[in-house]
């Protein structure tokens, strides 16, 4: 299971049941999880976990926690023994390596090392420049992880961004790598679960060279850099989002001042709602919600009066561009054809790195 750090509200009930459905590994990016390793420890253990809640403008003193304790959901006791996933935090930078090992409430199993042409949101450039032409980040030689610097470390690792080819596979595991974690060849096949007309959509254009993938620095409420497909059968193109907060998956906790608890925000809902909050003017132009584009994505989209059913919003990595020499003329693929392209003449990952059959 794969989950964003910035949904904090709901983590620790997705983790619980997570570890009650027997997934092996729990992968977390867009943000810092420090503190996750200990509440997958402790809700293993079927015991009550708990997270900080990220908290703007705290009052002085003032720290919120989030918490689970299972033995409340088992009226009959606990369910019996379970396992404990494996954690591989998402990061993009050899300080937070180093950090997470360190500084993490619990253990860390490994890493998922993910540059910024990857899919979804993107670890911010460490210089924070932006594009005065596309508005996109820029990533410089100071965004490139030192994979030798990782391996270091003694934990496994996998590579991720534009890594979906046999030539790649083949890289990673000389450079000391585990593997390699591909979403974009998995996202528009048969058993993904984005709708099927999207996908058709996706892949006539991509036949065509038609699709384009760009980092939209601001269309992520969270503040992270975001990928974005645009494409001739776009069904958003030229559709006018209005701004809302329905969903709240994405919207940040703030102090309201000195024991009056705690507010939430997002800016992506409506500008006088924002700023009567105390948000800040700057944050506004180009947020869009993300919550409800991204279910429209796999068949969920609200109905709206404006403009129907909420129209989506596609995420993908850069390669999206170059799925054509993936496809060779098919109009549809499954999995199983995503994974015989990827061992193409690569020897399967040995070592004590290496993973392990589950």
């Amino acid at each position: 299971i794969n989950l964003l750090t910035k949904i904090q509200m709901g983590n620790l009930a997705f983790l619980y049941g997570a570890i009650l459905a027997g997934v092996d590994y729990v992968i977390m990016g867009a943000g810092i999880p420090r503190e996750i390793p200990g509440a997958l420890d402790a809700l293993a253990r079927h015991e009550p976990a708990q997270l900080r809640l990220d908290l703007e403008e705290a009052a002085p003193g003032q720290a919120e926690l989030l918490r689970l304790d299972p033995a409340a959901l088992w009226a009959g006791g606990s369910p019996g023994p379970v396992t404990r996933p494996r954690f591989l935090p998402i990061i993009a930078s050899n300080l937070l390596a180093t950090m997470l090992v360190k500084k993490a409430t619990g253990r860390i199993d490994g890493f998922v090392i993910e540059a910024p042409t990857a899919g979804g949101h993107n670890a911010p450039p460490r210089d924070r420049e932006v594009s005065a032409e596309t508005g996109e980040p820029l990533y410089g030689p100071r965004d490139v992880v030192d994979l030798e610097a990782i391996r270091k470390l003694g934990l496994p690792f996998w590579v991720a961004g534009s890594e979906g080819k046999a030539d790649r596979l083949r890289r990673a595991l000389e450079t000391g790598a585990a593997g390699i974690q591909v979403g974009t060849l998995f996202a528009f096949c048969d058993e993904s679960g984005i709708t099927e007309p999207l996908r058709r959509s996706i892949i006539a254009s991509a036949l065509d060279r038609t699709v384009r993938v760009r980092t939209d620095a601001r269309a992520s409420p969270t503040g992270f850099p975001f990928k974005r497909v645009t494409w001739a059968g776009d069904p958003a193109a030229g559709v006018q989002r209005k701004r809302v907060c329905d969903l709240g998956y994405l919207r940040d906790a703030y102090g309201r001042g000195e024991g009056q608890g705690v507010g939430y925000r997002c800016a992506s809902e409506p500008e006088e709602q924002f700023l009567a909050k105390g948000g800040k003017p700057e944050e506004l132009p180009g947020r869009e919600c993300l919550c409800n584009s991204l279910l429209a994505t796999v068949g969920l989209g609200q109905l709206r009066e404006e403009c129907g059913v909420e129209p989506p919003l596609l995420t993908s990595g850069d390669e999206a561009a170059n799925l054509a020499d993936f496809l060779g003329g098919r109009t549809h693929y499954a999995a199983a054809d995503v994974v015989a392209w990827l061992l193409g003449g690569a020897e399967a990952p040995t070592g004590p790195g290496a993973p392990q059959p589950q």
